[in-house]
């Protein structure tokens, strides 16, 4: 017989002996830690439908605004002798918009087409290009708004306002004050980001990171100041002069009638109103009904999306750096370290977050960064005792010796030695406190305590019952069940993470 059959028929079998193994046949390539702890994720259906709909969440975060608006793709004026195109959806999108759809288009194109480098480090590169265009974004719109509402220092002001335009390009001094603002912050954050080693090299992360600034640059210079927006094209169409052709969900989520004020799924304005009325040209139904002030749900749910997605991201981020921070000081150095810091991590605890938020709405302004920051804030103390728990394992571990006997300076002893080793723990308890934080947001939206310029689930949950007492269904099964999806699909993540971690439940199944 021949002995390559007799191989690929032993290669086959489900067991092999240890004979087999010493022959090489049977034997499987080991795998990674990570790549290990994937592949039982991947085998629990809870955890693939939690990130199929993660994943669908995102989605409908990063272009909502081009499927749900009130604004026409494309608007023709025919008022005069040529008929005049514009395209006010494009016009009309946001700094922020541009940069998630950028990110929406090429993020998953960088993942998955095959590269030199491995998947995991590419989805590394990703997380840390998001953040720095995050930061970017951030410090863009706080100077805009500053600058809009007079706050900025005095000299902003005076350069702002006091401008000196030519009369032959009255915009152009302002265009360029725009374009060095953006400049200077985009040029600033990615000096930054050079310096933080989310790569091995430099030579791949300085390019990496030039490019991330640039795209940051040329989205927030484009649309530094966002324009007020309306929706009169209806009342435009009804004379016959203008035409448009929208996208799939013809509403933005601000826009309203109350004309149009809680109406059941299904139905159309053109169904609803006179012939004389404006909304005539309008046949496309309200799949998900609307509101007490005639606003479409569907398209309220779907703007939701990113406000649910970037407060669990956002706050999660900032309590896992506070708490990785505090917990590997306690457990790397311990004794009265330890025991201060540990104090500290009690007294956190003991803050009620619900409450300080509430505290907090009727103080503060109320948006979604001060919202960010207070979740952030004071839920770190469970990551700061999982680094603590960690670090006091690792810090006798010959590694740990080794970097301390060659003089390598703290932070890299730390976070370049130990961390990886350690941070285990801690990702996994992220997903849970996503959940925990999208919760908790939409609580706070549910009392009308959150952002009033931002669509929220707990928002839409709330109006469900309205001031006459009348229960709106509708209102209440959509936006309530997804809340539910989503919170229950970072449960499972978590918990399909933290079984293929547990040492014990790995052991079972060698």
């Amino acid at each position: 017989m021949d002995p390559t059959q007799s191989t690929t028929r032993t290669q086959t079998l489900e067991s092999v002996t240890g004979v087999h193994l010493m022959q090489g046949i049977g034997h499987k390539p080991a795998k990674g830690f990570w790549g290990e702890a994937w592949s039982q994720v991947v085998r629990r259906p809870g955890a693939m439908l939690g990130l199929a709909w993660i994943s669908v969440i995102s989605f409908f975060a990063c272009f909502a605004p081009v499927i749900a608006s009130g604004h026409p793709i494309v608007w023709r004026d025919k008022t005069g002798a040529e008929t005049v195109t514009s395209y006010p959806l494009f016009e009309y999108l946001t700094a922020v918009d541009l940069l998630l759809i950028v990110f929406g288009i090429l993020g998953p194109l960088w993942v998955l087409i095959p590269l030199g480098a491995s998947r995991g480090k590419r989805l590394g590169m990703l997380i840390a290009a998001g953040f720095q265009a995050a930061v970017i974004a951030s410090l863009a719109m706080y100077l805009q708004s500053r600058i809009t509402h007079g706050t900025a220092p005095g000299w902003v002001l005076d350069m702002w306002l006091n401008v000196k335009a030519p009369k032959e390009n009255p915009n152009g001094p302002r265009e360029l004050l725009i374009l060095l603002s953006s400049l200077s912050i985009a040029g600033a954050v990615s000096l930054l980001w050079m310096f933080i080693p989310f790569t091995k090299h430099w030579w791949t992360r300085v390019p990496f990171v030039l490019l991330v600034g640039a795209v940051s640059f040329a989205c927030i210079s484009a649309k530094w100041t966002p324009k007020l927006e309306s929706w009169p094209y209806h009342k435009f169409e009804a004379s016959g002069k203008f035409e448009g052709t929208y996208t799939l969900v013809p509403w933005s989520p601000l826009q309203g009638d109350t004309a149009f004020n809680r109406k059941a799924p299904g139905e159309s304005p053109a169904s609803m109103l006179p012939e004389d009325r404006v909304y005539k040209t309008v046949d496309r139904p309200y799949v998900l009904g609307t509101d007490a002030d005639g606003r479409d749900v569907l398209s309220q749910m779907l703007h939701a999306c990113r406000l649910s997605i970037s407060i669990g991201l956002v706050s999660t981020s900032i309590a896992v750096v506070i708490g990785v921070t505090i917990g590997a000081l306690m457990g790397y150095f311990g004794g009265w370290v330890d025991m201060v810091l540990y104090r500290v991590v009690e007294i956190f605890m003991s803050f009620p977050v619900l409450l300080l938020l509430i505290i907090a709405a009727g103080v503060l302004p109320r948006n979604t960064y001060v919202m960010m920051a207070i979740i952030g804030c004071f839920s770190w103390m469970t990551a700061a005792r999982f680094i603590r728990a960690e670090f006091f394992k690792l810090r006798d571990q010959d590694f740990v010796q080794s970097a301390r006997a060659v003089g390598l300076p703290l932070r890299s002893v730390l976070f370049k030695h130990m961390l990886p080793n350690g941070i285990t723990p801690v990702l996994v308890d992220a997903s849970f406190l996503i959940a925990a934080a999208i919760n908790i947001e939409a609580i706070i939206s549910y009392l009308g305590l959150g952002p009033g310029d931002r669509p929220s689930w707990g928002h839409l949950l709330s109006a469900a019952t309205g001031q006459t007492g009348e229960f709106i269904w509708w209102l209440a099964t959509f936006p309530g069940l997804a809340i539910f999806l989503t919170v229950l699909s970072y449960n499972l993540i978590g918990e399909a993470l933290r079984d293929a971690i547990d040492p014990k439940l790995k052991k079972a199944r060698v």
